[in-house]
């Protein structure tokens, strides 16, 4: 496959009642849990221009970027929906390829399927 087969999405962790390092710890979490599927690349979004005077990169908050084959699709919604449900509050908007979608995964896994009969 060459690289216009890859699928790139991002994922932004929302949890209500949270403060941003409980925000910031959960998408670590998710993170380190990503790294461990067969994706090509997955990462913490940063912010590419910092503002005058601030060190080093500045990440945002609950954000990640994803870029794998469309055959690993499947594998990352389980491993989302199993993280989801292990906390209270916890939900993820997924963007990428013209669209954007915030719900829960089953509407989720409902709007992939979609995607992939309209192809």
């Amino acid at each position: 496959m060459n690289q216009t087969d890859k699928a790139e999405f991002y994922i932004e962790v929302i949890a209500t009642d949270s403060t941003e390092e409980d925000i910031d710890r959960m998408t670590r979490q998710l993170l380190s849990e990503l790294r461990e599927l067969d994706v090509e690349s997955v990462k913490l979004v940063s912010d590419v221009s910092a503002p005058e005077g601030a060190k080093g990169d500045l990440t945002i908050i609950g954000s990640i970027a994803l870029e794998l084959l469309p055959g690993a699709i499947p594998s990352v919604i389980s491993l989302v929906q199993a993280w989801v449900t292990r906390g209270h509050g916890r939900t993820v908007k997924f963007k990428g390829r013209g669209f954007e979608f915030e719900g829960s995964l089953e509407d989720l896994q409902k709007f992939l399927e979609t995607m992939e009969k309209g192809k």
